[in-house]
């Protein structure tokens, strides 16, 4: 059985700390999407969003960046470091958001997945390729200190 989802709010931001905001109400709709402009906007095989209604997002520190990556759909972004952070549809009243970019992204899986067509064939066999936990990767490259210039995930 999952566990249970805290409360809101949720905190999220960029990679750099430039841009935080946190969801003031419960997000509905977990999904990933692999469509093509997905992928490029990501630089990813997929990304995953989770969204709430455009008063259920609040900025705290900075605003993202905007493109319009269609005719129908604007993403946000953090113009410093560049982390996607939002996507909404023209004229809609929900905005979602990148469950990466929450500081706390595992409590928030997918119930769905859409644009499957441009989905990459190889993901089925992601679950069956060794594992190494990135210490080990970094042991092995011999590599000490990676200095993180990440913003740390929590608010203080």
């Amino acid at each position: 059985m999952p566990a249970e989802r805290p409360d809101p709010p949720f905190a999220g931001g960029c990679q750099c700390g430039a841009v935080r905001y946190r969801l003031m109400a419960a997000p509905k709709g977990a999904s990933i999407c692999h469509c093509r402009m997905c992928q490029k906007a990501g630089g990813a095989p997929f990304m995953a969003f989770t969204g709430v209604k455009n008063a259920g997002l609040v900025f705290t520190r900075g605003a993202p960046a905007k493109f319009s990556s269609s005719d129908i759909a604007e993403r946000g972004f953090c113009a410093a470091c560049g982390t996607p952070l939002t996507y909404q549809m023209r004229g809609s009243k929900r905005i979602s958001v990148t469950i990466g970019s929450l500081d706390d992204p595992a409590i928030f899986g997918p119930a769905e997945q859409l644009g499957v067509e441009s989905r990459l064939p190889w993901l089925a066999a992601l679950a069956t390729l060794p594992e190494r936990t990135t210490g080990d990767w970094l042991a092995t490259a011999k590599i000490d200190d990676v200095g993180n210039h990440q913003h740390p995930d929590r608010e203080t």
